[in-house]
């Protein structure tokens, strides 16, 4: 499967070759603070999947976990593009509004639900897990 997806803009893309890993729902408060909505809908691929063009500006986060999380963005348009975790190397979690096409996507887990906003409903089939996903 080949996938692609931009920011806003069009300054920052990239290139997917391969098959998604992990899709899923993040309800940490940093992601709603960083998407700018209710929650974040991501998937991981391997750091060899991901073929990005243009510049990326990156901010360090830290998790509830204490876990350093690097976001990267466009630095002309702000569109967050990717995350990486200082416990996972080697993985890209790709932020799926990005995607040129996203019919492909199925969300498989919804983590940090005990910090999603009360008013969004969680297909109670899917697995949930309250905080940090491991």
């Amino acid at each position: 499967m080949t996938m692609t997806g931009q920011c806003l803009c069009g300054a920052v893309s990239y290139k997917i070759e391969g098959d998604l890993q992990m899709t899923g729902v993040c309800h940490c408060k940093n992601c709603q603070r960083q998407a700018g909505t209710s929650f974040s809908v991501l998937f991981a691929v391997s750091d060899e999947q991901v073929d990005i063009a243009g510049d990326l500006t990156t901010y360090i986060d830290h998790a509830d976990s204490g876990n350093e999380v690097q976001r990267h963005f466009c630095g002309k348009c702000g569109s967050p593009i990717k995350s990486t975790l200082s416990t996972q190397p080697g993985m890209t979690y790709i932020k799926a509004g990005t995607l040129d096409d996203s019919s492909v996507l199925k969300p498989q887990i919804h983590f940090w639900t005990g910090s999603k906003q009360d008013w969004v409903e969680v297909d109670p089939n899917l697995p949930q897990i309250e905080g940090n996903p491991g």
